[in-house]
C-alpha cells in the first residue's frame, strides 16, 4: 500500500482537526436534512468555531482557483524525499545529493513536456508570483537601455499589475489595455499599443477570477511579428488547457504547482532559449537555477510538481470534460430556481472549472456569510477594511452593484455531483432568503426603474441599502447603509 495512504489515518488522528466520522472523512459535503439522528449527532460533535463563525463541520470545497488539494499520487511521489532521500540537490560529493539532483531534473523534464518546452528552459521558483516578478521586472531591467515600455491588461493578476507600477516608479511606461465585456483582450488594440521601445507584452492565459481564456496563439503571433517578448501568467492554465510554447509564440511563462493538485510553495518560470530572452535576476545568492533564481531547490516540492504535471498530461482531457458537465449542472441548477443572474466573462472562451456569477439584489459578502457550508470566493473585496468591488469585473464594465454580488465557484478533479447539488441547494436558499429582505428586489419585481427613482440615479444601488438580518444565533449580517449625497443634509 502506498505510504501516503498508510500515514493519512495517523495524521488525521494526531492532527488538531476535529475527528471525522467515516462518512465525512471521504467527503466535504454537509449532512443532508434527512440524515439519521445518529449522523446529525455526529455532525454536531464535529461543529467548530473559526474566526467567530460556527460551522457544522468541514465545508465542501469549491474554491479551486485559490488552491487545489494535493493529489494522493503526488504525495506518494514526494514522501520519500522527506523521509529517506533528503539530500540537497546541489551537493555534488555524495549519493544523497546525486539522487536528489536526478529527481529534480526528472521533474524539470515533466514540467517541460506538459508545455512543449526544452527542460533547460524551465527554472524552479517559489511560485507564480515570483515568476511574474522575475519576468516583468527582470526583462525590462535587463533591456532598460533600449526598451522602456510594457503592454499588459487591466485584468492581470495583482502581482503583474504591481510589478508594472513598480517599473513606472523607475521611469518605465506601461499601457494597461482594457478588455471587452466578455473579458477578452482586443488583439487589434493590443497590436496598435506595441511601440518600437516596447520590451514586453504580458497577458494572463486564464483569468483567475472569471476563467476566460485569452487568444494566446494570436497574441504570440503579433508579438513575434513585432519582435517583442510575450509573457503569460499561466498559473490557472497549466494542466487545464493545452499549452505549446512554440505554437503559441510564448517567450516567458509563469507556472504554479498548487493550482494543479501539487504542493504549495513551488512554481516554475519558462524562459525561451531561441531566440534567447534574458532577464535580470531578482534574488542574489548561490547562483542556483543557472543564476536565474538563487536558493536551494526544494526537492520534495519539485518532485511533487513534476508528478502533478505528469498526471495532468494524462488526465487533462478527462478532467476538462468532467468539469464541463459539472459546470453545466451547477449553472442549470441555480438558474432553474433563481432569476436575475449574470455570468461574468465569456462562456465560449472559458475554462469550465471556473464559474463566476453575479446575483442581482444580493450583496456578495452577505451571501458568502450565509454559505458557511460551501467554501467559495467573492469577486469583491471580502475584508472589513475595504468594500471596493473586484477590479477585474469593473474592467469588464460590470456595474458596481453587480460587481459586489459576484461569487466564484471552482470545480476540480475531486468535486462530486453530490457536492455540486448541495452547493446549488444552499446557494438558491441563501439568495432567496436575502432577496426576501431586499426592498430593491421587491421594487424591481414591481416594475419600478430603480435608477430613475428620486432623480438620484446610480446612488440607489445594493450598496446604499440597509438590511439587518440574523442568519443564526451568532451571526448578524449587515448590508452597508449610505444615504445619497444629495440627501445628506436632511
Amino acid at each position: 500500500m502506498a505510504l501516503s495512504r498508510r500515514l493519512l489515518p495517523l495524521l488525521l488522528r494526531r492532527g488538531s482537526t476535529p475527528s471525522l466520522s467515516p462518512a465525512r472523512a471521504l467527503s466535504t459535503a454537509a449532512v443532508t436534512a434527512d440524515a439519521p439522528a445518529a449522523a446529525a449527532a455526529a455532525a454536531e460533535e464535529e461543529a467548530m468555531t473559526i474566526k467567530g463563525v460556527r460551522i457544522s463541520g468541514r465545508p465542501l470545497y469549491m474554491d479551486m482557483q485559490a488552491t487545489t488539494p494535493v493529489d494522493p499520487r503526488v504525495l506518494d511521489a514526494m514522501l520519500p524525499f522527506y523521509l529517506s532521500r533528503y539530500g540537497n540537490p546541489h551537493s555534488r560529493t555524495h549519493l544523497y545529493g546525486w539522487e536528489s539532483d536526478a529527481a529534480v531534473e526528472e521533474a524539470r523534464a515533466r514540467v517541460a513536456s506538459l508545455v512543449g518546452a526544452d527542460p533547460r528552459e524551465i527554472f524552479f521558483t517559489s511560485g507564480a508570483t515570483e515568476c511574474n516578478n522575475i519576468a516583468v521586472k527582470g526583462v525590462m531591467r535587463f533591456y532598460r537601455d533600449r526598451r522602456r515600455h510594457v503592454v499588459t491588461t487591466q485584468t492581470e493578476h495583482k502581482c503583474v499589475l504591481d510589478s508594472c507600477r513598480y517599473l513606472q516608479q523607475e521611469g518605465f511606461e506601461v499601457t494597461y489595455l482594457p478588455v471587452r465585456p466578455d473579458g477578452l483582450v482586443d488583439v487589434a488594440q493590443l497590436a496598435d499599443a506595441i511601440r518600437p521601445d516596447t520590451g514586453l507584452v504580458s497577458v494572463m492565459a486564464v483569468n483567475n477570477e472569471i476563467g476566460v481564456v485569452q487568444p494566446l496563439e494570436e497574441i504570440g503571433r503579433i508579438c513575434k511579428e513585432k519582435g517583442v517578448p510575450f509573457h503569460t501568467d499561466a498559473a490557472q492554465a497549466l494542466g487545464k488547457i493545452p499549452i505549446d510554447v512554440n505554437q503559441m509564440g510564448i517567450g516567458l511563462m509563469s507556472l504554479s504547482a498548487h493550482k494543479i493538485y501539487g504542493p504549495k510553495g513551488v512554481g516554475a518560470l519558462y524562459l525561451r532559449r531561441r531566440p534567447r530572452i534574458r532577464v535580470e535576476p531578482q534574488m542574489s545568492g548561490g547562483g542556483q537555477e543557472r543564476g536565474i533564481r538563487s536558493g536551494t531547490v526544494p526537492t520534495p516540492l519539485v518532485v511533487g510538481f513534476g508528478a502533478a504535471c505528469e498526471i495532468a498530461a494524462k488526465e487533462m482531457d478527462y478532467d476538462h470534460r468532467r468539469a464541463s458537465v459539472l459546470q453545466q449542472r451547477l449553472l442549470d441548477g441555480i438558474r432553474g430556481q433563481v432569476d436575475d443572474i449574470v455570468i461574468n466573462g465569456s462562456m465560449e472562451h472559458r475554462y469550465p472549472g471556473n464559474l463566476n456569477l453575479s446575483f442581482a439584489y444580493v450583496e456578495g459578502e452577505s451571501l458568502l456569510m450565509g454559505l458557511k457550508e460551501v467554501a467559495v470566493s467573492s469577486g469583491s473585496a471580502c475584508t472589513s477594511a475595504s468594500l471596493e468591488p473586484s477590479y477585474v469585473l469593473r474592467a469588464l464594465g460590470v456595474e458596481e452593484d453587480m460587481a459586489h454580488t459576484s461569487i466564484r465557484f471552482g470545480i476540480g478533479r475531486f468535486t462530486t455531483e453530490e457536492e455540486v447539488d448541495r452547493a446549488i441547494e444552499l446557494t438558491v436558499h441563501q439568495v432567496k432568503k436575502l432577496r426576501d429582505m431586499s426592498p430593491l428586489y421587491e421594487m424591481a419585481k414591481a416594475g419600478i426603474d430603480l435608477k430613475s427613482l428620486s432623480g438620484v440615479g446610480e446612488d440607489i444601488s445594493m450598496n446604499h441599502v440597509i438590511v439587518l438580518s440574523r442568519q443564526s444565533a451568532s451571526i448578524v449580517h449587515l448590508f452597508t447603509c449610505q444615504v445619497a449625497s444629495s440627501q445628506a443634509g436632511n
